[in-house]
């Protein structure tokens, strides 16, 4: 399954970079793991998609489609810290980038960090990339807490939650509609007798 949690942080959480330029996206890990998957959310597309998985035991492993001459991931050698480099840059490069690791058969995602990629940088910013902080990313918070602006729930949590809540109602309309006829049913009988 798919968690939102603290294990890994993903600062900054939102890079602005020019077209054709490169960037990088860290992901810090608050335990030593060996090996990191990264994906991307597209919003355009709205999908999610497996971009690399990198270890420093092997060669990366990429996903379909994906260049390899466009994605590299190097890791530190405490096997705390990962960075996601991407070259050549461009609109189609736009999305969320959230790093992974694999622990006990779940795969447990970092908070994801937000890259725009524009053909002019504004004059203000004088790097492709924000100053790192120290912000926990974000948890998945039920409605009774409040949420962060970026929304806190991945696509992948309230997408088959919504699924299913569609398919609940779907069944209880059916159920309700079967009801109905057999009271009718009832009614007929009772009133020819």
């Amino acid at each position: 399954g798919f968690y939102a949690n603290l294990l890994s942080s993903q600062t900054p959480e939102r890079i602005l970079a020019q077209t054709n330029n490169k960037t990088e996206i860290p992901c810090n890990l608050k335990k030593e793991h060996v090996g990191v998957y990264w994906y991307r959310w597209s919003e355009e597309r709205q999908n999610f998609q497996f971009l690399v998985f990198s270890s420093p035991w092997g060669k990366p492993t990429y996903g379909a489609n994906i260049s390899q001459d466009k994605f590299s991931v190097h890791g530190a050698s405490s096997h705390t810290s990962y960075r996601l480099y991407i070259s050549n840059l461009h609109a189609s490069d736009n999305g969320i980038y959230y790093c992974s690791i694999s622990q006990s058969s779940q795969l447990l995602m970092g908070s994801g960090t937000h890259l725009s990629v524009v053909d002019v940088l504004p004059l203000s910013l004088k790097t492709t990339q924000a100053p790192l902080s120290k912000k926990k990313p974000t948890q998945c918070v039920t409605k009774s807490k409040a949420v962060d602006k970026e929304g806190a729930c991945s696509p992948l949590v309230w997408v088959p939650l919504a699924i299913s809540i569609l398919v609940l109602l779907l069944s209880l309309i059916a159920t309700l509609r079967r009801l109905h006829r057999l009271q009718r049913r009832l009614w007929l009988r009772i009133h020819r007798q």
